[in-house]
């Protein structure tokens, strides 16, 4: 299965294009092709060339020229905590592996981040916060997010928790860390989106301040390949334009 990964910064794909793009990848060996989340205008290229809809994603915005302070619970503030809290803090290098695991247990296999899929987040704009939720009884990694900037434009790339420490309000913890950081870059907007019936993501982006946009994206696929199994939060920035091809296999996933 090969991952057709829209860019930003070029126009919208044409057919033409797409179907080149698939007979190198079929030449290559490949039997199936998924697309990254692409919005209707992008869609329409993939559609002619035979793609059909795998996923259909909600897209929110939240504004950040004002952001209202969104308070967090006392022991999820940076450099607080106490026993049975936990801290947010930048990851470490060494702890890439602890989130991998940690997104295995947050999500169906078709979309896992493996090592590469974990580096494409972090590399998809110029500039990326990395942020993780450690408990503080135990040391481990309990949840992590990543926002991208690029411009004066905010995206909310990947969310997860450890599903044994949900309800503690560390998803909240880490999306407002994340909108703080874009704040303070001066970036205008934050684009976040999720696969539609995923109503505990839904309800926790709109608690924040996000709000549904009516433009809705979905992920394409062609030929054979692992599909989607329930609706996980999907974070990923708005699509760009041109087209970059990966390997993947069943525990890597459309960004």
């Amino acid at each position: 299965m090969a991952l057709l990964t829209p860019l930003p910064g070029a126009p919208v794909p044409t057919l033409a294009f797409v179907r080149r793009c698939v007979d190198t990848l079929s030449a290559q060996g490949f039997t199936g092709v998924v697309t990254g989340a692409l919005s209707s205008a992008e869609q329409g290229a993939f559609l002619a060339a035979g793609f059909s809809e795998t996923e259909r994603l909600h897209l929110l915005s939240h504004d950040l020229t004002d952001l209202p302070a969104v308070g967090l619970p006392t022991a999820l503030m940076p450099r607080l905590g106490g026993p049975g809290g936990a801290r947010l803090r930048r990851a470490r290098p060494r702890e890439r592996g602890e989130v991998l695991r940690l997104d295995a247990k947050s999500f169906p296999s078709f979309w896992q981040l493996d090592e590469a899929g974990l580096n494409d987040a972090l590399t998809a704009t110029p500039h990326s916060r990395f942020s993780v939720a450690v408990d503080d009884s135990t040391g481990r990694v309990v949840g992590y997010a990543i926002s991208g900037r690029s411009g004066r434009n905010g995206y909310l790339q990947r969310l997860a928790v450890d599903p044994a420490e949900q309800g503690r309000g560390l998803g909240r913890a880490l999306v407002v860390d994340g909108l703080r950081w874009l704040a303070r870059w001066r970036a205008d907007q934050c684009i976040v989106n999720t696969q539609w019936g995923n109503e505990v993501a839904l309800g926790l982006y709109e608690r924040v301040g996000f709000s549904r946009l009516n433009e809705a994206l979905a992920v394409l696929s062609k030929g054979e390949g692992p599909r989607p199994a329930g609706p996980p939060t999907r974070p990923a920035p708005r699509p760009g334009r041109p087209l970059r091809a990966n390997r993947t296999a069943s525990t890597s996933r459309p960004r």
